[in-house]
């Protein structure tokens, strides 16, 4: 068993032309003996986003604090705390701060893809 604030995990901070004002940090995953699944938190700064992208697996996402939007069928879907999102495989997706505090969400993938 695992119970700790997500802050302690290890945080990796990504920042370039795709991606801007993001940190990830993986929660629970094979290190942990987890066999199903990931869990990964992002905080995604003041006008931070994901790069735009698409891939086999699903995302579940769970948005905790702050104000964003998700690309979602080529338009901006608003989201805000205690919102969820669920994202299929092979759908083009982006997510993006909309205000003025971070955004954090935790995002599970399936075993296999890349955890971080």
């Amino acid at each position: 068993m695992k119970i700790m604030p997500y802050t302690t995990a290890e945080a990796k901070k990504f920042d370039a032309a795709a991606v801007k004002g993001v940190t990830g940090r993986v929660v629970i995953g094979r290190e942990d003996g987890a066999s199903n699944f990931c869990m990964r938190v992002f905080e995604l700064d003041k006008d931070g986003f994901t790069p735009r992208h698409s891939h086999d697996w699903e995302h579940e996402i769970f948005f905790h604090a702050g104000d964003g939007e998700v690309w979602c069928n080529g338009q901006w879907k608003p989201v805000f705390a205690g919102h969820i999102a669920f994202i299929p495989g092979g759908e083009e997706h982006q997510i993006r701060n909309a205000g003025d505090a971070k955004l954090v969400f935790a995002c599970l993938i399936p075993k296999g893809p890349p955890e971080l």
